[in-house]
């Protein structure tokens, strides 16, 4: 494969070119674990369905699509799979910033359909393929973190560059397009639109200064030659999903931070880098032009990144801090809640297939207005394990329970969960709490590995629980309830939301669950959002080919659930090519801001490159959306 092609690879495709994992061949417990168990809505299934159980609540299948969304303020809309936005009847969008986008009056005109965005203004213009977002209210002005999660260098960089940078400058120039921007927006008469020249503007990238704290700060494993004191790494990558913490800083995610490494001379492949992906070739060729991501001269530097880090929107001047105490693996999301006695209580996934969810519960307690000093950095780490009766336990990873020092742990949290037994999951992604009621949701987005090969770790991957089929190409959305509605709880009761899945196609498991049907069938749900009436937004990246097994599915899409009676419609498409992704709304909830990730053709100029963007989605009739 030319190092060129190495870049159009998804993620988790070239983690497995990277180091490819033996396909199981003894499938006996395997098979004997999946037609054991209760039937799958109560009807027993040939091997691969395995055991799915939903709440009372969903739907029958004969139901059509419109009646199951009679209970929403909008008519559902069919599939598309054109190179364009559709919404409802009633509804209208326009983008509200795009990649290359002015922040500020200096890069004016910087963006050129031919070439881009030239390297000495990479950091002054919005970033390339948004990921996710959450708006703030400061002093009576609307603000908005999002990721930019990677970059597309056949697009990015000049064309005789050929996809992979050729110099020191065109590495800077793709540095600069990720990380986090921090906008104002406001309603201009137009429709919102970026402020430029806000003091809030701000651009994070993988050249920002920062601060790390927690257990593994300043430990052995994350000192370099540039920081021999372990506590101000640089930079923050492949920003994900996000969060916000209840004190209303942004929490962005780092996850596939492997990528970006490589070596131009020997280095020790360790347990930890095998474990996570890290090898001798980096995506994007950074360590042939900056020593930082070569691992023969800093080995310890990939130790510092794959963390949640936290941003205060509200002070352009503070610098991130990356809280070891969450755990480094590849971290789609950060779920904050606040547990029956105060303490806080933060919920994530590891999004490659078979790994693990995560829960961190801080040590001390918090109200409104107190400081928020150790919140973040001293607590416990737990890692969950399903159970087949439908129970869970959240099992803590401490030097106790793991053999491993604490700072081992946490920056090797893949091997911990592994020593104490957690569940391999389907790829999970982001996790949504419900505002009204003690509930958790995972989008476990797909594992076409699932009872087939092992995770990085040597992990077996069987059908069952809340991964009940094998090679799943669908996805589906774990929900869980803590014990005594309390989640900072060690145990919970789960059952399954939705099973997505094409009833066009098959009549068994892979049909799904009881709610999808030919009017709202999707596949792989990817980001979710509950808004303030308990509604859950589900956004899917998955495949568009609307062949196969996913014809009828047409493009990437947002969906619109309700969690109490099975309820799913859907609400908006994307354009071809596209992955949906980040959520949030205006202050007064009248505009919804959606994340369309790397778009094809010319989306949304109708000429010249694909440019990621956010787009504003609001009601003609000037009504709340949700």
């Amino acid at each position: 494969m030319k190092k060129s092609d190495i870049v159009d690879l998804s993620w988790d495709d070239f983690d497995e070119m990277r180091d490819p994992r033996p396909a199981q061949t003894d499938f006996d417990a395997v098979v004997e674990r999946a037609i054991s168990r209760r039937g799958f809505l109560g009807g027993a299934l040939a091997f691969g369905s395995g055991a799915a159980v939903f709440g009372a609540g969903v739907l029958s299948s004969a139901t059509s699509a419109r009646a199951q969304a009679a209970a929403f303020d909008f008519e559902p809309i069919d599939i598309a799979t054109d190179f364009d936005i559709h919404v409802p009847a009633g509804y209208q969008w326009k983008p509200l910033v795009r990649w290359g986008d002015a922040l500020w009056s200096e890069a004016d005109g910087a963006y050129s359909p031919e070439t881009g965005v030239p390297a000495d203004m990479a950091d002054k213009v919005f970033g390339e393929n948004t990921d996710g977002m959450e708006l703030f209210s400061i002093d009576g002005k609307q603000v908005i973190a999002v990721n930019s999660e990677y970059v597309n260098p056949k697009i990015n960089l000049p064309a005789a560059s050929e996809g992979m940078p050729k110099s020191a400058e065109e590495v800077q120039l793709l540095k600069h397009m990720q990380g986090v921007t921090v906008m104002e927006v406001a309603d201009s008469g137009d429709g919102f639109a970026v402020v430029k020249d806000s003091p809030f503007n701000r651009r994070i990238h993988h050249d920002t200064q920062m601060v790390m704290d927690g257990p593994a700060a300043g430990s052995d494993l994350v000192k370099t030659n540039a920081d021999p004191e372990g506590m101000t790494p640089l930079g923050t990558m492949n920003n994900c999903g996000s969060g916000r913490t209840l004190w209303n800083t942004y929490l962005t995610c780092e996850e596939n931070f492997n990528g970006y490494f490589g070596a131009t001379g020997e280095y020790d492949a360790t347990e930890g880098f095998k474990r996570y992906g890290i090898g001798g070739e980096g995506r994007y060729a950074y360590e042939k032009f900056d020593p930082r991501y070569d691992l023969s001269k800093e080995p310890n530097e990939p130790h510092r990144h794959g963390w949640v880090t936290e941003i205060d929107p509200a002070d352009p001047t503070s610098a991130p801090v990356k809280h070891t105490a969450l755990g480094r693996f590849k971290h789609e999301n950060a779920a904050m809640v606040q547990a029956a006695d105060g303490r806080i209580v933060v919920y994530m996934g590891d999004d490659e297939r078979g790994e693990f969810m995560y829960k961190y519960v801080s040590n001390g307690t918090w109200a409104e207005g107190e400081p928020t000093d150790g919140l973040l950095s001293d607590g416990t780490l737990y890692v969950a394990k399903f159970n087949d009766d439908q129970t869970g336990e959240w099992l803590a990873l401490t030097p106790e329970t793991t053999g491993m020092p604490i700072e081992e742990i946490l920056v090797h949290a893949r091997i911990a969960g592994s020593k104490v037994g957690a569940t391999t999951m389907d790829r999970p992604e982001w996790i949504a709490a419900h505002p009204l009621k003690a509930e958790a949701y995972c989008a476990l987005t797909n594992n076409k590995n699932r009872g087939i090969k092992p995770n990085a770790g040597g992990d077996e991957t069987p059908v069952g629980g809340p991964n009940p089929r094998e090679t799943n190409n669908y996805g589906q959305i774990v929900r869980w309830t803590p014990e005594g509605d309390d989640h900072g709880a060690e145990a919970f009761a789960w059952d399954l939301y939705v099973m997505a899945g094409n009833p066009e196609v098959y009549d068994n498991a892979y049909g799904g669950s009881a709610n999808v049907t030919p009017g709202n069938m999707f596949n792989s749900p990817d980001g979710m959002a509950f808004d303030t009436k308990g509604l859950l937004w589900i956004q899917t990246d998955g495949d568009y080919s609307n062949e196969g097994d996913f014809a009828g599915m047409g493009n990437n899409q947002m969906l619109v659930g309700n969690t109490d009676t099975g309820v799913i419609a859907r609400f908006l498409t994307a354009p071809y090519g596209a992955e949906v992704t980040g959520l949030c709304w205006s202050e007064d909830r009248k505009v919804a801001f959606v994340g369309i990730q790397h778009p094809g053709g010319s989306w949304p100029d109708g000429a010249g490159k694909p440019r990621s963007s956010v787009i504003a989605v609001w009601r003609e009739d000037g009504a709340t959306i949700g």
